[in-house]
């Protein structure tokens, strides 16, 4: 009997590393290149909070020797904390190449702004030499391409891509069905808008406030959310803005990105109590909505974000 269950265990086994083996090589896109996968990575790190929770939605922490760049830069959310307890934070912020191939890394989840710069350290091409894969995040793409402003879609995509890659294709297919079910069903609920609410988003600052413009995943969100993002001309994703197009196009509701040491209720007793926002419609009808910084980036809290976004925008039609 015994023999019999370790000849099934062993069919079992070879059976599914076929099938596996069959479904490579495979070829995604990520941003202007075409990066292709002989085998699913096995020693992958993601970078950023909403990155590394795409990883952890799809379920692919046994496929990670670690993440990188979130306690450096904001509280390591509670929920996110025990999808990566048995991971280590290989580095508070952006990893150097040196943090990487220490951890003999096989593939890298980062973005332009989300791990990576521009001329940087770390890259797609100074990496490629240590066969070490990186897939960019969508969202991100603009500081290196041109593109279309985002739409949810571009996290869907990176989902899917995730699927591809790592051999869940299933399991990502089935993580975007349920997200485009949710998305449907905002919209019936908001139904027809003759208007939609004007929002600012403010990330930080009090000089100068750093924003979402026209290219940022916020945008989207909140078109999705029967609004317009007040900074949609400003051919940016975040960027530092001056206070005056804020005022002169008056919100009616703010979207405060909560992380960093400036908490949240700072921010907005700091709108509030400002003479020159005495006379913005969001200031004087008290219309403020905290997203988390990982509600605001592109990932998988992002949908639930759009329908409290919806519930701020349009009440009546809750």
């Amino acid at each position: 009997m015994a023999s019999r269950l370790l000849l099934s265990a062993t069919l079992f086994a070879s059976v599914f590393a076929a099938s596996s083996a069959f479904a490579y090589p495979v070829t995604v896109k990520s941003c202007d290149r075409e990066v292709t996968f002989d085998a699913p990575p096995a020693r992958a790190i993601s970078n950023d909070v909403n990155l590394t929770e795409m990883m952890l939605a799809l379920k692919l922490q046994d496929r990670m020797v670690g993440y990188t760049g979130i306690s450096g830069w904001k509280t390591l959310d509670e929920g996110l904390r025990e999808g990566v307890k048995e991971l280590p934070e290989l580095s508070p912020k952006y990893p150097t190449k040196e943090v990487l191939l220490n951890a003999d890394a096989d593939f890298y989840f980062a973005g332009w702004n989300y791990g990576m710069k521009v001329g940087g350290e770390v890259t797609p091409e100074t990496l490629e030499p240590f066969k070490i894969k990186v897939y960019e995040l969508t969202e991100s793409c603009i500081h290196i391409m041109a593109k279309n402003k985002p739409t949810m879609d571009d996290m869907f995509v990176d989902l899917l891509n995730l699927g591809k890659i790592f051999d869940v294709e299933d399991r990502a297919e089935a993580l975007v069905a349920g997200y485009r079910k949710q998305l449907d069903d905002i919209t019936t609920r908001i139904g027809g808008i003759e208007k939609p609410v004007r929002v600012f988003v403010y990330d930080s600052g009090t000089e100068k406030p750093f924003t979402s413009g026209r290219f940022g995943i916020p945008t989207a969100m909140i078109e999705a959310a029967g609004g317009v993002n007040i900074m949609e001309d400003v051919d940016k994703s975040w960027t530092e803005v001056s206070w005056e197009p804020v005022i002169e196009r008056n919100p009616e509701v703010v979207v405060i990105v909560n992380y960093g040491d400036v908490t949240a209720e700072q921010k907005i007793a700091f709108m509030k109590e400002n003479p020159a926002f005495k006379n913005l419609d969001a200031v004087k009808q008290d219309r403020f909505v905290v997203l988390e910084y990982v509600e605001a980036t592109p990932g998988p809290r992002n949908v639930q974000a759009i329908e409290r976004l919806a519930n701020t925008f349009h009440p009546r039609n809750m």
